[in-house]
């Protein structure tokens, strides 16, 4: 556990400028991030008594080896710089306000020819809207339903809507009217966007517009003795009202406002958001996060609207959107320490002037009190469940140290698992818990190349030998190369020391350049022994090596003739079966990839006319060698470069009966000589 003296600053040498700083650790990786209006009364606080710190600060400064900052002039700056660095090297003990990816939302794709509107989970992309986020998906596909009457936009799969245009006939939701069927032509193409844009005006907050306008048809209609059309209108009038009670005005003013609450104990805080347009409530967030160090009310609103609206303006960069990141006012429970800077770097991403400000009274009080209890409420029921999760955790390490006579707990921890199918499509992966908690952003697949004829003892050895030759090879000055440092930034006197697999360009860790506290192989001690040769060989003495056998669940360690055998409700042995488990599922997650390729590509091999390109357009296009084979040859046909004769020989070589002839299609009948 590295010293925090052996690293602090001489005295006098930290300016009391304002500016941003980075706590690394002994691989140089980046661990914390911070900002301060006196770098030197800032960091002088880390450097403290041990005992006297938050719990959190203590173990950052004791896992930290090197302390880095650099001088700005103005607040802004600041913000923008501690927002940049916390993107870019993702600290491990910063906040990171995320959008969680399991939030659904609506989206609509603007950049098709025929936009479709579908609930989606995931990265924003071009070309696509987006409206929410909501809590539950459900929500969205009720809202859906009850809107398709009034905007039968399509919401099908590009599967069936180009399999409806072939047959000629529309789905369910056309000959019901949810749907105004574009694939078989009952609208063009212009007239379905002006569809499609109608429900994005209405989203978007344009809904007493609408709801005038279909009244006023239904007048119409009513007056023409029309009266199946003044029905029809009238109930598109009920769906659009009971599609906007579901989201209850909360701001009689029309307000675009983001309301923001907290409620935090010394070790976490819990935030909500909500989201308002138009006055109505439109989406609503939550996360719980841990405090790094000593943080109020204040402080958590400023780290949050910097980190939250940043991420939001990246977003909606990548999205190619058009609505606004940054709505036009944020109601805070507090101000925080530099408000006006804050407000001004806000108002930069938004474009316009945007009003962070603490509501004192009325209605927007009361909304602040609602999201208030809202976050206090999370808060409690993450405590009731995280109680038992940390715990668990916690002693799963002190276990897993226990029993394998570790010098510290095992806070990352590496697993090696080997897939294939008698010894074809070799394939490993690598997975790593930090924590106890998956980091799935350092999971690794390799193809197995020297080690295949091996074995799993071999395949593991070269696993293994791959893994940490990008970790050893800086330090022998081969492989990456050696690394001189960051260069010096302003105010803080940089030193240029080699530091070992850290990229000179951009400071970030290369690949693997760091190592774990434990290495688990999937295996007994044959496999053990492999990996901590290799270990050996490449002069690698600061990581543990331990094998889980799946017969009995013993766990190997090298050069002992008898396993270690811990107790079947261990909690440390639950975790190492995760670890385990999760990465035979990565393994052969990829293997199932390769070995349908493979099998799409030898059965293909014979097909004439068919090659690797044609091969990996069918790949790509049918995802896998059942889709294929499912698939009939005007399918096939229909794809880029593929004719009816090809389509056929395709079709023949994966079913083994040619698809029956058209007695209309005279295209290959002979032609008589003349």
């Amino acid at each position: 556990m590295p010293d925090p003296s052996t690293y602090r600053p001489a005295p006098g040498s930290i300016p009391e400028a304002p500016g941003v700083y980075r706590f690394s650790d002994p691989h140089g990786r980046v661990i914390y991030v911070g900002k301060a209006k006196s770098l030197r009364q800032r960091l002088n606080s880390y450097f403290a008594d041990l005992a006297n710190l938050h719990p959190r600060t203590r173990q950052m400064v004791t896992t930290a080896a090197r302390v880095q900052w650099t001088v700005v002039t103005t607040e802004v700056e600041a913000l923008q710089l501690e927002y940049n660095w916390i993107k870019e090297f993702d600290p491990r003990f910063n906040v990171r306000y995320r959008d969680d990816k399991t939030y659904p939302v609506l989206a609509v794709t603007t950049n098709e020819e025929f936009p479709r509107l579908h609930v989606y989970r995931g990265p924003r992309r071009k070309g696509v809207r987006y409206f929410g986020p909501y809590a539950h998906a459900w929500a969205i596909r009720e809202t859906l339903d009850l809107l398709l009457r009034v905007f039968p936009a399509r919401t099908c799969s590009a599967g069936v809507f180009k399999r409806h245009g072939q047959i000629g006939r529309p789905c369910l939701l056309g000959y019901i009217d949810k749907c105004s069927a574009p694939c078989v032509g009952s609208v063009d193409a212009e007239q379905h966007r002006a569809i499609v844009d109608d429900f994005c005006d209405f989203l978007s907050g344009r809904t007493d517009r609408m709801v005038r306008e279909l009244e006023r048809r239904m007048a119409e209609a009513s007056e023409q003795l029309e009266f199946e059309r003044a029905a029809r209108l009238r109930d598109d009038v009920g769906a659009l009202k009971r599609a906007m009670e579901k989201q209850a005005v909360v701001l009689g003013d029309g307000t675009d406002a983001d309301v923001v609450a907290f409620a935090e104990d010394e070790l976490e805080a819990a935030v909500q958001v909500f989201h308002v347009r138009g006055g109505r409530v439109r989406g609503q967030r939550g996360w719980v996060i841990d405090k790094v160090e000593p943080t109020d009310t204040a402080q958590l609103v400023e780290r949050f609207l910097t980190q939250f609206y940043g991420e939001q303006a990246a977003l909606a960069g990548a999205a190619d959107d058009a609505h606004q990141p940054v709505p036009k006012e944020i109601l805070v429970p507090e101000l925080p320490a530099e408000a006006g800077s804050l407000a001004d770097w806000l108002s930069g991403l938004r474009g316009s002037r945007v009003q962070v400000r603490v509501p004192q009274r009325g209605d927007k009080r009361a909304l602040a009190d609602t999201v208030a209890r809202n976050a206090a409420e999370a808060f409690t029921q993450h405590k009731l469940r995280r109680a038992g999760d940390l715990t668990a955790r916690s002693a799963a390490l002190q276990e897993i140290q226990d029993a394998l006579g570790l010098d510290s707990a095992p806070l990352r921890i590496e697993c090696v698992d080997v897939s294939h199918v008698q010894g074809t499509n070799v394939v490993a992966s690598l997975v790593v818990f930090e924590d106890g908690l998956a980091r799935k952003s350092d999971y690794r697949r390799f193809e197995i190349r020297d080690g295949a004829a091996g074995g799993d003892v071999a395949s593991i050895a070269e696993v293994v030998r791959r893994r940490f030759r990008r970790h050893v090879a800086p330090e022998n000055g081969t492989g990456n190369g050696t690394d001189t440092g960051d260069a010096p930034e302003a105010g803080n006197g940089a030193d240029t020391a080699s530091r070992p697999g850290i990229d000179p360009d951009t400071g970030r860790p290369r690949r693997f350049a760091y190592p774990p506290n434990l290495l688990v192989v999937d295996g007994g001690q044959p496999q053990v022994e492999a990996a901590a040769d290799v270990l050996a060989d490449l002069g690698v003495t600061d990581v543990a090596v331990c094998g889980l056998a799946k017969r009995l669940e013993e766990v190997w360690l090298p050069a002992e003739p008898d396993p270690v055998i811990l107790s079947r409700t261990s909690e440390g042995l639950y975790l190492l079966q995760r670890v385990r488990d999760e990465a035979h599922r990565f393994a052969i997650t990829y293997h199932r990839q390769r070995r349908s390729k493979s099998m799409i590509s030898s059965e293909l091999d014979a097909v004439p006319g068919l090659g690797p390109a044609r091969r990996a357009a069918l790949l790509k296009h049918f995802g896998s060698l059942r889709k294929l084979r499912a698939a009939d040859a005007d399918e096939i046909a229909a794809l880029p470069g593929f004719g009816p004769r090809t389509a056929a020989a395709v079709f023949t070589a994966l079913r083994g009966d040619p698809p029956a002839a058209d007695p209309t299609d005279h295209t290959n009948d002979e032609v008589p000589a003349t």
